[in-house]
């Protein structure tokens, strides 16, 4: 389907900001636009104008300081997995990144996009809800933090409203060295969209669930005691989620190996 619209790309974070307060909702952000093109080239979506923010200073950069890990809207999957910092401090975080999709396909996506598009089966959310990350939104009338545990509001849905932005991504520095791995069904080898997902972090004693593709969002279950046996964890986990029968899976086979992934993940996760 051929679709014209105008393009646009902000060569600052403040041009950016002013650009989006202009367009409101007749605009789209492009980031890695691995979602955004099929959706126009197949009619789903019809921008009037589509906003490029890989283009200002700083939309890729990619820092770690004493607040953590920051990154910005341009910083691609493949950047967190050639990253030895965050290799070595937030394995957690490179688990779900490789996950996703191909090579080929993460070297366009970006972090900032995957979590915007706000897709349940969204494979870096996980990380980001489970290592406490907090969302910076910026606007033409200035910032406001949230935590990502309050994020996402529904499916395809986030708390960004028209004239914001993802601005950067913090991962706190006390989330540096904590444990996980991520496992995820798919229906096939290799890339492909996730029938159910499961990322396992442990801290301190601490223990942290990501789910995806189990509930109308991506899903932080923090009630899961270090001495509850893994019946318990499952039964915890489960109680936090509302999967859904599609074409991919039934909704009892999702919650089926949701409980194998958590008791699997305990034994597997030191």
């Amino acid at each position: 389907m051929v679709y014209e619209f105008r393009y646009l790309a902000p060569r600052t974070a403040t041009e950016l900001a002013t650009v989006l307060d202009d367009i409101k909702a007749d605009g789209r952000i492009l980031a890695g636009g691995t979602d955004l093109i099929p959706n126009i080239r197949n009619g789903v979506f019809k921008p009037r104008i589509v906003v490029d923010v890989k283009k200002f200073q700083g939309a890729d950069r990619m820092a770690f300081g004493s607040e953590g890990l920051s990154m910005g809207p341009a910083v691609t999957i493949n950047d967190v997995l050639r990253s030895k910092d965050a290799r070595e401090r937030y394995p957690s975080l490179c688990a779900c990144a490789h996950e996703l999709a191909s090579h080929q396909v993460r070297n366009r996506a970006t972090v900032a996009g995957n979590v915007v598009n706000a897709s349940p089966c969204s494979d870096m959310a996980p990380a980001l809800l489970c290592l406490g990350a907090r969302a910076v939104i910026r606007s033409a009338t200035g910032e406001r933090v949230v935590p990502f545990a309050n994020f996402f509001a529904g499916v395809k849905k986030t708390v960004l409203v028209p004239g914001e932005f993802l601005a950067t991504i913090i991962i706190p520095a006390e989330s540096a060295g904590a444990a996980g791995r991520y496992l995820k069904l798919k229906r096939i080898a290799g890339h492909d969209l996730g029938i159910v997902g499961v990322l396992m972090t442990r801290k301190d004693g601490e223990l942290r669930f990501g789910v995806s593709s189990a509930a109308p969002t991506p899903v932080l279950v923090d009630t899961v005691g270090a001495k509850d046996d893994p019946d318990e964890a499952a039964r915890k986990v489960l109680a936090s989620v509302s999967p859904i029968s599609d074409v991919r899976g039934t909704k009892e086979y999702r919650e089926h190996m949701i409980g194998v992934y958590v008791r699997r993940l305990l034994s597997e996760v030191e």
